[in-house]
């Protein structure tokens, strides 16, 4: 195991991380212009269902979990928890030319190591089984078969290259690359008969003259949007149903799937709200009642891009390689267009359940990461109250790198206050110190240089001062015995001296610099009196100067 930042403890730590927050300046949230399609006034806040929501998360296995996709499995499953619903997983795997080979494995790893346990699909099980869709096969075509006897739906004939060709036509002219419905007038017998023959064909919804409306959760009313046409030529939006595989396409699948499953919501990005009218259309030819639908911005970077791997929109192992907590991750990722009125924005996924609402902003949503760093501080601190095995993740994190074969630190065990029972154990030292410092942990690297003095004998400090006096005041600490070594005594003893030098807020700035300097040869750092109990009275007189 290498850690080439232990090997360098004197140059700028994790520069990763100091690259995000010279990126972000900091901790704020910028809400870009809404997409040109969401009506712009205002729209009440839509109130949390009254019965149980049931929601689900339908990721493809063509890549990993990144931050947007878990944004939006955590929203869904927030508002089922909220209402006392089912939070459902089902794998849209019918793109089998895209799939990564280890992606699902993954991301169930992902979701769960994010709290995000599924209630119905793989591995887990359910009354509306199978949750892959590749399994699903018969259904689709089922449902899309029934379109074909009610015609709202028609088997396209069309080769690939007379498709192209029409597009790149209809390009050239202005126009929209829709179809041309050449297909849509042949005879259903005829059209039976080709199938059965095997012709190779495509399945199309037919689109109305008018989509039907519906609601948007946070967008509100959508205004129905007409059929596009022209005066020489025409354009229809039939969006296709089944490919000539016979698999299904995401409008068809998505919807048969929902319905069946029985999805009261659907939580999902704005990139889809041009698709919904389209799968409303589904819903109504086939006499079904949509769900809610509810879409959130995207995430994108400080020029307006939508994340991507160039700009930290990477798969969660990313996030677990930086040491970044499960639960900083999912408070840090519901903040990303999503409001609560609690009067902190620290919250564990208990409390996200407890306070979830549907307070969604419009627009996109600007990612900078100084939000999170902040978040893990404050989650850092939280386990180093809570103990158990939270805090001892972090105590392990920082005992690996210092038992590391390459760590600069190899005689750091020889600091131990032995004479203490409490802290002769290696593993109590680092707790000991995690609890008086984790409002400052971000991770196990830099904690380790924030608080390399620890770990390391200082036998030359920096003791520099320019109050020739308080070296030597300094050391009457010996004074105070080794049973007496606590904060309490040792806080009286500092007051004495710097009451003896009469010199008020400078004298007292005098003391506690020299002091910094001289125990942990840095300017700035723990509180000094949690150093002066963690080092121990002999090691802390052996910075001072003072024989032991």
């Amino acid at each position: 195991m290498s850690h080439p930042l232990l090997r360098l403890p004197h140059v700028a730590p994790y520069t990763c991380r100091s690259c995000l927050l010279r990126r972000s300046q900091a901790s704020r949230r910028r809400i870009a212009t809404p997409p040109p399609w969401a009506k712009q006034q205002h729209t009440p806040k839509a109130a949390l269902p009254t019965s149980p929501a049931r929601t689900r998360f339908a990721p493809s296995p063509t890549g990993y979990l990144h931050l947007g996709s878990l944004r939006t499995a955590l929203f869904n499953y927030l508002l089922a928890k909220r209402t006392g619903g089912q939070f459902l997983l089902r794998i849209e795997d019918t793109d089998q030319k895209r799939t990564v080979p280890d992606a699902e494995e993954r991301l169930f790893r992902d979701l769960r190591w994010a709290g995000l346990q599924w209630d119905e699909g793989p591995e887990v099980g359910g009354p509306y089984g199978p949750y892959k869709q590749s399994q699903r096969s018969a259904l689709y075509r089922e449902h899309a078969q029934r379109l074909l006897d009610t015609g709202d739906a028609y088997r396209c004939f069309c080769s690939t290259d007379r498709l192209n060709q029409l597009a790149e036509h209809r390009h050239k002219l202005g126009v929209a690359t829709d179809y041309d419905r050449t297909c849509a007038g042949i005879d259903k017998g005829e059209s039976d008969d080709r199938a059965a023959r095997g012709e190779a064909h495509t399945v199309r919804l037919k689109v109305p003259d008018v989509y039907p409306a519906y609601h948007d959760l946070i967008y509100g009313p959508f205004k129905p949007l007409k059929r596009r046409s022209h005066l020489t030529e025409s354009s229809f939006e039939d969006p296709i149903l089944l490919k000539s595989d016979g698999l299904p396409t995401y409008h068809l699948a998505n919807v048969v799937d929902d319905h069946l499953m029985q999805i009261t919501h659907v939580i999902r990005g704005s990139e889809w709200m041009p698709s919904t009218p389209k799968h409303i259309a589904l819903y109504s030819a086939f006499g079904w009642t949509p769900p809610h639908f509810a879409h959130v911005g995207l995430l994108v970077d400080e020029q307006g891009n939508k994340l991507s791997k160039r700009n930290f929109d990477t798969d969660i192992a990313a996030f677990q390689e930086m040491d970044i907590f499960p639960e900083t991750l999912t408070n840090f990722a519901a903040l990303l267009g999503w409001s609560h009125s609690e009067k902190s924005d620290v919250l564990d996924l208990r409390r996200l359940v407890d306070t979830f609402s549907l307070k969604f902003t419009k627009g996109n949503t600007t990612v900078t990461f100084g939000k999170l760093h902040f978040l893990q501080r404050k989650h850092a601190a939280l386990r180093a109250v809570a103990g158990g095995d939270p805090l001892q993740h972090i105590v392990r994190a920082v005992s690996a790198l210092l038992t590391a074969p390459d760590t600069p630190y190899p005689d750091w065990q020889t600091l131990l206050p032995t004479s203490r029972d409490s802290n002769s154990d290696p593993d109590a030292y680092i707790t000991s110190i995690v609890r008086a410092d984790a409002e400052n942990y971000t991770n196990a690297n830099e904690f380790v240089y924030r608080n390399s003095f620890l770990f390391t004998a200082l036998r030359n400090p920096a003791s520099v001062t320019d109050a020739p006096d308080v070296p030597a005041r300094v050391k009457s600490l010996a004074d105070v015995g080794e049973s007496e070594w606590d904060k309490e005594r040792l806080m009286a003893k500092v007051h004495e001296v710097i009451d003896a030098r009469a010199e008020g807020r400078k004298g007292a700035k005098d003391v506690y610099q020299y002091l910094r300097r001289a125990v942990t040869g840095k300017e700035d750092g723990m509180r000094i009196y949690d150093v002066l109990v963690l080092l121990g009275r002999d090691e802390c007189l052996r910075r001072l100067g003072v024989e032991v």
